[in-house]
């Protein structure tokens, strides 16, 4: 494992690419609405992105053809948008967006009602909302991984929802995906000492039934073993000497850790 530490100047490099992710985010959680198409929400995404002086940071990633994932009801992360999926009252979609800046890349997803939800999914949604938060106050100097995995596990379980454990939250930095891997299961006190300089992608994914996944066909998309609906939230964090400094962020548009 080698963990890239950020300096103070690249952690405050981090926060335009960080807001320009963000920005996109909130842009397109706005235009989610019955009727609207995946396809229709992952233009948004882009024009925002650009508008903004950034890259996409998904399109192209691994051949993923989108701006954003796009993940509905049951689906988990990395639905691949489509002019076929329209959205539906009482649906929710997890929305993904990336963005690079001057080479450094933002990350960060949200789940959104589409309409009015069922009283228990927007359960869900507090709750997996919740967990993200819980999370990410764990992002402190002399901590561990354990920690922030063992918050968010132990709401989810504590309130009858599955945690997903085959896909996890990750270093970032110049690259999408960099050491750690950031579960979010865990035992309290174990796992790699948190230091400041690390910057993470903490990233709940919680399911209403089994935390068990389905892959599916497209190399991409990942679902619910038993279809039941799945949130997602998540948002790029710093570790400094003076705790947790959330970098996908809008000025007024945050809840502080």
């Amino acid at each position: 494992m080698s963990v890239k530490l950020k300096s103070p100047a690249q952690i405050e490099a981090m926060k335009e690419a960080g807001r320009v992710s963000a920005l996109a985010l909130r842009e397109v959680g706005a235009a989610v609405e019955p009727g609207i198409t995946t396809l229709e929400l992952d233009a948004i995404a882009e024009a925002a992105i650009r508008r903004e002086g950034g890259i996409p940071a998904f399109k192209g990633y691994g051949g993923f053809p989108g701006s954003i994932c796009a993940s509905v009801n049951e689906q988990i992360v990395h639905g691949i948008p489509s002019r076929k999926t329209k959205l539906c009252e009482g649906d929710i979609i997890s929305i993904d967006t990336g963005a690079i800046v001057d080479g450094w890349v933002g990350d960060n997803a949200w789940t959104y009602p589409v309409g009015t939800v069922d009283p228990s999914v927007q359960r869900l949604l507090e709750v997996g909302e919740r967990c993200m938060w819980e999370g990410l106050a764990q992002a402190c100097p002399k901590k561990r991984l354990g920690d922030i995995g063992h918050a968010v596990q132990s709401l989810a379980e504590a309130c009858g929802y599955g945690v997903v454990r085959e896909y996890v939250g990750h270093g970032i930095g110049r690259d999408m995906h960099e050491d750690p891997n950031v579960p979010n299961f865990g035992r309290r006190h174990t796992g790699l000492k948190l230091v400041p300089g690390m910057v993470l992608a903490i990233e709940p994914m919680i399911n209403m039934g089994t935390r068990k996944t389905k892959a599916g066909n497209d190399g991409w998309l990942v679902s619910t073993a038993d279809g039941k609906p799945s949130v997602h939230f998540e948002k790029t964090v710093a570790i400094t000497e003076d705790g947790p400094v959330i970098l996908t962020t809008e000025e007024g548009h945050e809840r502080p850790v």
